[in-house]
């Protein structure tokens, strides 16, 4: 087996590459998580429900993202379970035991509640009484969500492929492919859809942009050069959504850049050397992520200059972060949520939904606070 190829096999296996470097380089570099410490007058948010929701994401180090939409709560396992739940209460509405190895999901739209699997197959079902619409293949492994809008269902698989398909019957409308790179982290940007497009990282470092109706590309950009004289130290992912407020869109890479782009026009309006490969969101007044190590940062919208930095979740293994009204909302590895003012950083509030990771980023709709953790505990929280 090549060095290259045994590489490639324990990348598809560990939850990250920060892993990888330390093996690979003969050092453990992996930071020490940050021990929790007393917060002064903290917030108190209040637990709406908790239920265990589905089976988790088990061993496959997958990103099993619930959707919320309309009032409902679309959730999936990774032993083929798919639920739907009022948001509100948490009452169970429709569960569906599909027996298939669920590796991307949930996606809704189109009065579908969508999922992958890990060979290579979509799933539609429908949002109101989870009966099945269709089924169809696809050309491989499906990791990230899919995303449906103006009657299309957009698929990302592993191999580098774009597919759209009819929404109403799933029959295949167009294909776009690319070339991937021989190393890469676990995982795929979700494509997110918004005015008539389909904006998609890629895991070479660049920002890819279809026209949803026929998968025509628009434009592409380099976000994150490849840089390093190793196939390690080039690896440039963009493996989470981009964020898009007003007409900026937000995107960041791994080893790479955080990147804000004017989204009618394609043009770069600023750029900062920044690592992170888990997520960001965005308001209108800053640019939230943790870096690698779960330094989080917020940067100024306009020009990415720094607001404040929070070291004190460092090494905790953060999620994506999430703005929840004038806070800040990060999941870390032992099952904590953490409340961060978004106008200083200061950690304002804390509290614990399991102890299981929470390796999705938490959701806030409608004033409410939804996290999943990975062993499938929905946990809604209110009063902030």
């Amino acid at each position: 087996m090549s060095r290259l190829a045994l590489l490639l096999g324990i990348c598809l296996l560990l939850p990250g590459c920060g892993y990888l470097n330390s093996w690979v380089r003969g050092t453990d570099n992996s930071v020490p998580p940050s021990e929790l410490t007393e917060i002064p007058a903290p917030l108190t948010p209040e637990l709406r429900w908790e239920r265990r929701v589905s089976s988790g994401t088990g061993e496959r180090f997958v990103d099993l993202v619930p959707a919320i939409l309309g009032g409902r709560v679309f959730v999936a396992g990774h032993e083929g379970d798919v639920s739907s739940l009022d948001a509100t209460t948490g009452e169970v509405l429709w569960r569906v035991d599909t027996d298939l190895p669920i590796s991307a999901g949930v996606g809704v739209g189109e009065g579908l509640a969508l999922v992958g699997t890990i060979d290579g197959e979509v799933l539609a079902l429908s949002a109101v009484d989870g009966s099945e619409r269709w089924r169809a293949r696809l050309s491989s492994e499906v990791l990230a969500p899919p995303g449906a809008a103006d009657g299309v269902v957009v698929m990302r698989t592993v191999d580098g492929t774009f597919t759209g398909l009819n929404a109403s019957d799933g029959q295949r409308r167009w294909v776009f492919s690319y070339t991937v790179p021989a190393l890469s982290l676990r995982g795929a940007a979700p494509p997110l859809l918004a005015q008539g497009l389909v904006i998609a990282g890629l895991d070479t470092g660049k920002l890819l942009v279809l026209t949803l109706e026929n998968g025509v590309p628009v434009w592409e950009q380099v976000i994150a050069p490849p840089r390093g004289r190793t196939e390690l130290d080039r690896i440039v992912d963009i493996d989470s959504a981009p964020t898009v407020v007003r007409n900026l869109l937000f995107v960041a890479a791994y080893q790479g850049n955080v990147t804000a782009i004017d989204l009618s026009s394609g043009n770069t309006v600023w750029s900062r050397d920044f690592s992170n490969h888990n997520g960001l969101d965005a308001d209108l007044n800053g640019v939230y992520l943790p870096d690698e190590i779960s330094t989080v940062w917020g940067l100024e919208v306009r020009n990415g200059a720094p607001l404040w930095r929070q070291e004190a979740l460092v090494g905790r293994r953060l999620s994506a972060p999430v703005v929840a009204g004038d806070y800040v909302v990060v999941g870390d590895f032992e099952g904590y949520l953490h409340w961060l003012d978004a106008r200083t950083g200061q950690l304002r509030g804390r509290v614990r939904t399991d102890n299981q990771r929470i390796r999705v980023a938490p959701q806030y709709v409608d004033g409410l606070l939804y996290t999943l953790d990975d062993g499938g505990t929905l946990s809604v929280w209110s009063g902030i």
